[in-house]
């Protein structure tokens, strides 16, 4: 039977306010055992996005949104992957600097699990934010079918919030009756990409969420879309950017507008009005109007005690070394209306390059050459030149970058593991290649991924 969004919301709104954990569905913790914390299955499992319908989608643990993984800092989880979709699939656990085994890309890091097969997952993650997964096995279906959920990553010290929200923004491609509509079209990976039609937070339009009066209240934005960007304002609350992409910022940033392209994340602090009844409004910038994306309603007993908003613990990156860095450019282009053909007649679309090469797949028996080989333990500088008339999100897998300068925007330097390249900007990225092994870097616009602008780099 559909999960009702109603049912969800209603069930969700008596409990936010009395914990600091997030109300999403939780995985069944496995008691005792000793080879696993959490089970994770994929699979085929109807769902209620448009009241009255029902939609076909592919989701972990049988409904979306998809339940939340908390791990802590410095600590190992394990989570027994089932793969019960009738493909083949991976988990890619996006932003997390883990080992290579675990980074879930088919033949780059780790065989497809074949349908009906299990995997293990185990790791140690050294970094507490905010980040997600996914599979990397057709992707253009199986994330716009619904496979994508929040791993959550507690720091070492408890963090006190009243409320800790993670907020899954995602279009889905669905027809009013809530059957999938086309997830891409060449004319639109030509450019940017195809948006769904359904706009959804958690899987639900316009949700609200109860939050005690005074609380302190943790946002965790994360833009789980294969197209969309999402520029994300409070206009009428005070709110603070604590961290961006998982990595916590120096000093909390006063929220305007903040712009997050596919696979992006943003955690925002805010202090709820101290009166019952009050809503904040929390918008999505398209232009110079705001749309409606979710809101707050302050309900229950005021919190008695004063809250304040502070820095984030940082997190124990590598300190690159500037001095001796070597630079290494990257230009994204835009390869135009060249179609090519295979052999037997079907068209391969390939519209985008990096340093003039197209990702051209690959196979257990054909691994591409690498963009980059980089030696373990060094400092590099990428120099990002996105020369195209579109934006991408570009994300490195296993590493958090260090971002120095644009030549487009000011700001103080901040971490991250996926940049949004504006049109012809050119951003320069600083971190150590402490991490060996085949690393998947692509931008996350996942028709422009799947039509040429995919690589990877290797270190050792």
């Amino acid at each position: 039977m559909p999960l009702s969004r109603r049912t969800f919301l209603s069930g969700l709104g008596s409990s936010l306010t009395l914990a600091a954990c997030s109300q999403l569905p939780k995985f069944s913790l496995t008691s005792g055992n000793e080879e696993y914390d959490y089970i994770l299955t994929a699979e085929p499992a109807p769902i209620e996005l448009i009241p009255g319908t029902t939609t076909p989608a592919w989701c972990f643990n049988q409904g979306f949104p998809s339940p939340v993984i908390r791990a802590k800092q410095g600590k190992e989880v394990r989570i027994l992957f089932r793969n019960r979709l009738p493909e083949a699939t991976t988990i890619h656990w996006h932003g997390l600097r883990i080992p290579i085994e675990m980074d879930g890309v088919p033949f780059l890091s780790q065989p497809p699990i074949q349908p009906g097969e299990d995997f293990l997952y185990r790791f140690t993650p050294p970094d507490a934010g905010t980040f997600w997964y996914h599979p990397h096995v057709n992707s253009l279906v199986q994330l716009g079918k619904g496979l994508v959920g929040p791993i959550i990553v507690d720091e070492a010290e408890p963090v006190a919030f009243d409320a800790d929200l993670p907020l899954m923004m995602k279009n889905w491609h669905i027809n009013d009756d809530g059957s999938f509509a086309p997830f891409t079209s060449p004319r639109a990976a030509f450019r940017m990409g195809t948006p769904g039609a359904f706009e959804s937070v958690n899987g639900i339009q316009n949700p609200s969420y109860p939050v005690r009066p005074g609380s302190l209240v943790r946002l965790r934005f994360l833009n789980v879309d294969n197209t969309v960007m999402y520029k994300v304002a409070i206009p009428d609350h005070q709110a603070w950017i604590i961290a961006i992409d998982g990595s916590p910022v120096a000093k909390p940033i006063p929220l305007e507008q903040h712009e997050m392209g596919p696979g992006m994340r943003l955690d925002v602090a805010l202090i709820a009005p101290a009166e019952s009844g009050a809503t904040v409004s929390i918008k999505n910038a398209k232009g110079r109007l705001l749309f409606n994306m979710l809101e707050l309603k302050t309900e229950g007993e005021p919190i008695a005690a004063a809250r304040s908003i502070t820095p984030l613990p940082v997190n124990p990156l590598p300190e690159p070394d500037l001095d001796n860095a070597e630079t290494i450019n990257f230009v994204f282009e835009w390869e135009g209306a060249v179609t090519p053909v295979n052999r037997d007649g079907k068209t391969n679309y390939k519209f985008w390059t990096m340093n003039r090469r197209a990702w051209e797949g690959m196979s257990a028996d054909n691994i591409p050459e690498p963009l980059a080989t980089l030696e373990l333990g060094k400092t590099y500088i990428f120099r990002l030149k996105n020369v195209t008339p579109h934006s991408h999100p570009i994300h490195l897998h296993g590493f958090i970058w260090s971002v120095l300068r644009s030549n487009q925007k000011a700001f103080d330097l901040f971490h991250t593991d996926t940049v949004l390249l504006q049109k012809n900007e050119m951003v320069e990225v600083a971190f150590v290649a402490d991490n060996p092994g085949h690393w998947m870097y692509h931008c996350h616009v996942i028709e422009h991924m799947k039509t040429g602008l995919m690589g990877y780099i290797t270190v050792k």
